[in-house]
């Protein structure tokens, strides 16, 4: 137990630049709410939910993070800074990462697998400060969720998603999965050569061409020059 302890401190300590020490993190509030939401976990699934309800209540006054007892938690969950709430049927797979003021709540409870309302966490979620992630949905492993996003469709494995409602930012992550895109951007070609080749000609064509019809637009609607000899009659007329 003494070896599982140490672990979890060091997962925490590789996440978060600020301990000095493990002594510091044992005073955590995150570490607490999700020490005493196993007790109160324990006492769930032995159906006595008064006591559960009872210790739920009190790491809620103690750390400001409200974990339902029958929320499923995995290995090395790290909750920054609290005011967080999970709810009943949410599940958290291992080493996820959850900063402050976040929600995993549900929608309507008819909606999704009957009895589940609240998401599901695959491994090595990072959710942003903010973020609200909502209904029976599940956010695949090594997703991103930004700050004050709020995600009510699965989420793919892998991506970031940002904004309200959240959306994926970039390149889907079903076309990153099926081909190498350099840099994380789509190109023409799935690997341009070096120095752009072929590329660099076809904007050097297109630039070429608006510029032959900016030409042709101000010859157009440059006024005509007058003959030389009715400028001079003028003058003599004068």
């Amino acid at each position: 137990m003494f070896d599982r302890l140490i672990a979890y401190l060091d997962s925490i300590r590789a996440r978060d630049p600020a301990p000095r020490s493990r002594w510091e993190i044992l005073l955590y509030p995150g570490l607490w709410a999700v020490g005493l939401h196993r007790v109160a976990h324990w006492l769930f699934e032995a159906e006595l939910y008064f006591l559960a309800r009872l210790v739920n209540h009190i790491s809620r006054f103690l750390t400001g993070i409200d974990i339902h007892p029958g929320a499923k938690i995995g290995r090395h969950l790290f909750i920054d800074h609290g005011f967080t709430v999970i709810g009943e049927t949410a599940e958290i797979g291992d080493n996820v990462t959850i900063y402050q003021c976040v929600t995993l709540g549900g929608t309507n409870p008819a909606n999704g697998v009957p009895g589940k309302r609240h998401p599901t966490l695959c491994d090595n979620v990072i959710l942003g400060s903010g973020a609200q992630v909502l209904g029976p949905i599940t956010v695949g492993a090594r997703a991103r969720v930004g700050a004050n996003a709020v995600v009510t469709d699965d989420v793919p494995e892998g991506a970031t998603m940002i904004g309200l409602k959240a959306r994926s930012t970039l390149v889907p992550v079903e076309t990153w999965l099926k081909d190498f895109i350099p840099y994380g951007t789509p190109c023409k070609e799935p690997c341009e050569p070096l120095g752009g080749g072929s590329r660099v000609e076809e904007l050097e064509g297109e630039v070429a061409l608006l510029k032959a019809q900016v030409a042709a637009l101000l010859a157009r609607e440059a006024p005509e020059p007058e003959p030389t000899g009715t400028a001079s009659r003028r003058r003599t007329r004068s």
